[in-house]
């Protein structure tokens, strides 16, 4: 590194200190924290953005969300070029420069970096971060500290895209990497385009009666309700009313995706007049949706969450599959067997697992974390992945689409208007609504409108595809999380030793049971996740491996 490049971070640097005894750790959701404090966190994950696009001779993008955190909090995250997740493998260095605790260490550990990575510091061509952030009202400083991180990298300029959902940015991201336009108004319509595609090509005589046509979405009081209604002007065939779009209202209190799959009761501005109704809820940043019906009496909802989204995408993926692979004249060669696999974590219910696998399809499960979801579903000509608190999405191969288009194409020339034809256009206009880079509460919410439409399903019909088991979540606090081992994505614990086998024989005394434990990634606490025939056999067992997780290595193992 340079005196120019070493002096310019040295001068940035003193003016943001990191705040006295916080240390703050780069997750799955980049860092969050309580906003105060998080100047000197953004500014530094601005500089890091800056060594990534120079490292990549890409795009980067910067995120500054707290995605479904109360509205005092806020957050950073970086999109990698490929519209993903930050580099795994980059994770360590974000932590040690956002915990640097002077200038000097903080530069030293760039310097470092640097020759370590081979990064080009004497830049050949200028590189962009593209940078957004939320509806919050610290956004705007932290904001500017971003800003000021990415242009102390000599040949790194910051492009400031307003405000975004987190998706959006991801979105644009992944398309100026590939050399397209990639501003907020594309991206819209992409959006529209490809739903008005698939309107069009719903089969005839699919009438749905007035209540099954009308959603209402509570917009969380965030940004995503805010996207929706500009989207909402460029749409046709959708009867939607946006609430808590955030005029009034507080940023994800008692709203949003996050509070109404948790809580499993309705968000504010919904009641009793919405029974019946399809409702959806997007969370803060619009990277999660699940949709809910009201119940009559009751602030209690049904809740239709990422697994029955995930169902409802892969039944129809592979419907439109089966139509395409219909060979009539053509030559069995030119058949192509796509290969689409589903991807779960352990959470996801035992009941949507066990449906999918009848569908005949292939179900991987991988540990906890959108990370670890997105790289397997990677792996398939068509990946889908969900996590039950509605965050996932559709991958599609660069081979598949080539695949795809090449079929569409010959389609058109010898069986125009075909079944087969209306399939291959389907499946392009997929690949085209759904974000590819990440989960999207919009996308996802235009992909299941016009699937449920194509179906004919109210949310009643859609809800009904299979029966979650009953479920309870517990955290016990422990003296040291990390003596908690496991393998098998999560769902067997290898240490303690003797621990799984303890939880077996718990889980024998139940029909249908599931449990199992695993190591929190932020606090010192395990958690217990249980799954049985009914609500008291799931609290029961997950109560009682609750207690052997404190026999083991509680507070009590310790006196």
């Amino acid at each position: 590194m340079n005196e120019r490049q070493r002096s310019i971070l040295l001068k940035s640097s003193s003016r943001f200190p990191p705040p006295q005894g916080v240390r703050l750790s780069y997750g799955t959701a980049g860092f969050r924290a309580d906003a105060s404090v998080l100047q000197s966190t953004v500014y530094r994950v601005g500089i890091l953005a800056a060594l990534r696009s120079l490292k990549t001779q890409s795009v980067i993008g910067l995120m500054i969300t707290a995605s479904h955190n109360k509205v005092s909090d806020n957050g950073v995250k970086v999109a990698d070029s490929s519209g993903g997740m930050l580099a795994q493998d980059w994770e360590p260095f974000a932590d040690s420069i956002a915990n640097a605790p002077d200038p000097q260490s903080f530069v030293q550990l760039i310097c470092d970096f640097v020759k370590k990575e081979n990064i080009p510091l004497e830049a050949v061509k200028t590189t962009g971060i593209l940078v957004g952030r939320d509806t919050r009202p610290s956004g705007e400083s932290l904001l500017e500290a971003a800003k000021e991180g990415v242009s102390s990298i000599v040949g790194v300029v910051a492009i400031d895209m307003g405000i975004l959902t987190t998706p959006q940015l991801h979105w644009m991201v992944r398309a100026r990497n590939k050399g397209m336009e990639a501003s907020e108004l594309d991206y819209f319509n992409q959006l529209s385009g490809s739903f008005r595609c698939l309107m069009d090509l719903l089969p005839q005589g699919n009438k749905t009666n007035e209540m099954h046509t009308k959603l209402i979405v509570d917009g969380s009081n965030g940004v995503g309700g805010e996207k929706l209604e500009i989207l909402m002007k460029m749409l046709t065939g959708l009867n939607m009313d946006i609430r808590n779009s955030g005029k009034e209202g507080v940023l994800n209190e008692g709203v949003g995706a996050d509070y109404v799959q948790k809580e499993k009761v309705v968000p504010c501005s919904f009641g009793s007049a919405d029974v019946g109704i399809r409702c959806a809820s997007l969370d803060g940043d619009a990277d999660r949706l699940v949709y809910f019906s009201c119940l009559a009496n009751s602030n209690k909802i049904d809740l239709v969450d990422g697994d029955k989204i995930l169902s409802l995408f892969a039944l129809f993926i592979k419907e439109q599959l089966r139509i395409l692979n219909e060979v009539e004249t053509e030559k069995v060669e030119k058949y192509h067997q796509a290969h689409l696999g589903v991807v779960q974590t352990a959470y996801a219910n035992g009941a949507s697992t066990a449906y999918l696998k009848q569908l005949g399809l292939e179900v991987i499960l991988t540990p906890t974390g959108v990370k670890y979801l997105h790289e397997k579903a990677a792996e398939f000509d068509i990946g889908i992945y969900f996590e039950a608190n509605g965050h996932g999405t559709i991958l599609f191969s660069e081979h598949f689409i080539r695949w795809l288009e090449d079929r569409s194409d010959k389609l058109s020339l010898t069986s125009k208007g075909s079944e087969q034809q209306k399939a291959a256009l389907r499946l392009m206009a997929v690949t085209k609504l759904i974000n590819q880079a990440v989960g999207d509460a919009l996308s996802g919410l235009l992909l299941v409108e016009v699937i449920l439409q194509h179906m004919g399903w109210s949310i009643h019909q859609w809800n009904e595809l299979y029966e979650d088991l009953p479920s309870r979540q517990l955290k016990v606090k422990v003296l040291d999380r990390t003596a908690v081992v496991t393998a098998n994505a999560e769902t067997v614990a290898v240490k303690p030793l003797g621990i799984q086998e303890a939880i077996n024989a718990e889980i024998a005394k139940y029909p249908r049971g599931r449990c199992f434990i695993r190591p929190s990634g932020t606090e010192d606490v395990i958690r217990v996740y249980a799954e049985a025939i009914t609500q008291e056999a799931a609290d029961d067992l997950a109560n009682s491996v609750a207690r052997l997780v404190d026999q083991f290595l509680g507070f009590s193992s310790s006196h």
